[in-house]
């Protein structure tokens, strides 16, 4: 079983001037912020998912690398190697979760993460891939409020056509957690909608995205996945006490934890930073084989 991370530095120069040159804005937004955990994150899977055999970082470009990351281990894949060269440079995770099975040597079963979900006590192959099929929990929505929501509504009715199927009145919502996907699936579904995918490609999120739930969804009516529950936390920044997350990184109750960012003052998130770089520190004090 392999790992995908998907990763943007918003500091590094050349990454804000791909981006200023094609919005001519400035792209230091809370979606872009490093909060450098990264490396806490493979410290994570190293430690707690002894089952995962290589470790994809999907980039951008090769300025995104950080400098501490030792890149015999931990293989490196710019956006170039599986997108059309046509729709980049790209800044919108949703077209880009589209093309992650094209990762050359990707194995059958992988786990996607983004870089904001951290495993933090032991998990084991069954958690992600009980008798060969995708876990994880899906819900039933009736309404779609935000534009992410519409991307998730049009990525469900995207898995139906493909498999022949009547649009539905619901969606499925997949738990935000760690994706456990199949790469024949997702070629499967690739190959039967590719033309409708491109054509979903733009450069920022719009509407009209389709996202990975598309192939999670394509999963379940396969009868590839089944619905039951990570044991994962999802947390907030802006709900969440921070005392209460540092507690979660330091004693677990959890197999995975994910700190969703949001928008703060600059003095906020310098403190936050140092407070959760301090507790994963704790939790992991050693470096793991993928740092220099």
């Amino acid at each position: 079983m392999d790992a995908i991370i998907t990763y943007v530095d918003g500091l590094d120069p050349l990454w804000q001037k791909d981006y200023e040159a094609y919005f001519n804005t400035p792209a230091l937004t809370k979606r872009f912020r490093d909060w450098g955990t990264l490396k806490y994150l493979l410290r994570g899977i190293e430690k707690h998912m002894k089952f995962v055999e290589n470790v994809y970082l999907l980039v951008s470009r090769d300025s995104q690398v950080p400098q501490w990351a030792d890149t015999g281990r931990l293989k490196i894949v710019r956006h170039t190697d599986i997108m059309p060269q046509d729709k980049l440079p790209t800044f919108n995770s949703c077209m880009i979760e589209m093309f992650l099975h094209r990762i050359p040597g990707l194995s059958e079963e992988y786990l996607y993460f983004n870089d904001d979900m951290f495993p933090i006590s032991g998990c084991s192959r069954e958690d992600f891939f009980p008798q060969g099929k995708g876990a994880i929990s899906f819900e039933r929505h009736f309404f779609a409020g935000s534009s992410y929501k519409e991307c998730s509504r049009d990525s469900h009715s995207l898995a139906l056509r493909a498999l022949g199927r009547k649009p539905a009145r619901t969606y499925l919502r997949p738990q935000h957690t760690v994706s456990p996907m199949l790469r024949s699936c997702c070629e499967e579904l690739y190959a039967k909608e590719e033309q409708a995918i491109l054509d979903s490609c733009t450069r920022v999120r719009s509407k009209g995205n389709f996202n990975q739930y598309a192939f999670l969804d394509y999963m379940y009516y396969s009868g590839k996945a089944v619905s039951r529950r990570q044991s994962s936390r999802y947390c907030s920044i802006a709900v969440t006490p921070f005392r209460k997350i540092t507690e979660s990184i330091i004693r677990p109750s959890s197999k995975i934890i994910c700190i969703n960012d949001v928008r703060l003052s600059d003095d906020k998130y310098a403190k936050y930073r140092q407070l959760l770089l301090e507790a994963f520190e704790k939790a992991f004090p050693e470096k793991s084989a993928f740092e220099k």
